[in-house]
C-alpha cells in the first residue's frame, strides 16, 4: 500500500460540459458523502444551500451550463469552487420583497463564513468560491 496517498482524498473535482437543472440535487448528493468521509457532515446543510446557489447561476448566466465543481478539504474548513468561462462577475444585490430572483448570493452570504470571486488570469471565466469552517 501506498502510504503517500491520503485517503479519502482532500479533493474532488467534477466538469460538467452542459449543467442541467437536475445536476444540483446529484451535486449535493457528492457534497455530503465527501463531508462524511472527511469527518464534517455538520456542514451538510449550508454546502448544500450554497452550491446549489452558484449552480443556479451557472444554469442561468453561463451560456451551455458548462463548469467544474472542485471540493477542498483544508486545514479547519471547507472549500467549495464553481468555475466557468463567463467572465461576468456576479453580484450581490438587495432584492425587494416581491422580486422573483436576485437572492441568491445574500443566501451564501447568510450559511458560509466566507465567499468571492477570482476572475481566471490568461483566459476567460472566472471562479465562484465559498468556505464554511468545520
Amino acid at each position: 500500500m501506498n502510504e503517500d496517498i491520503a485517503y479519502p482524498p482532500p479533493h474532488y473535482h467534477l466538469t460538467f460540459t452542459t449543467l442541467s437543472a437536475h445536476a444540483a440535487r446529484h451535486i449535493r448528493r457528492i457534497v455530503r458523502t465527501f463531508l462524511v468521509m472527511w469527518d464534517m457532515p455538520h456542514l451538510d446543510e449550508a454546502a448544500g444551500l450554497a452550491v446549489t446557489e452558484l449552480l443556479a447561476n451557472v444554469i442561468k448566466h453561463v451560456p451551455g451550463g458548462s463548469c467544474t465543481v472542485l471540493l477542498l478539504a483544508q486545514e479547519g474548513k471547507l472549500r467549495v469552487e464553481v468555475g466557468d468561462a463567463s467572465s461576468v462577475v456576479p453580484v450581490r444585490r438587495a432584492a425587494g420583497p416581491w422580486d422573483e430572483n436576485g437572492r441568491g448570493l445574500a443566501m451564501v452570504e447568510l450559511v458560509t463564513d466566507a465567499w468571492g470571486v477570482e476572475r481566471n488570469t490568461g483566459r476567460p471565466g472566472k471562479k465562484v468560491w465559498f468556505e464554511l469552517k468545520a
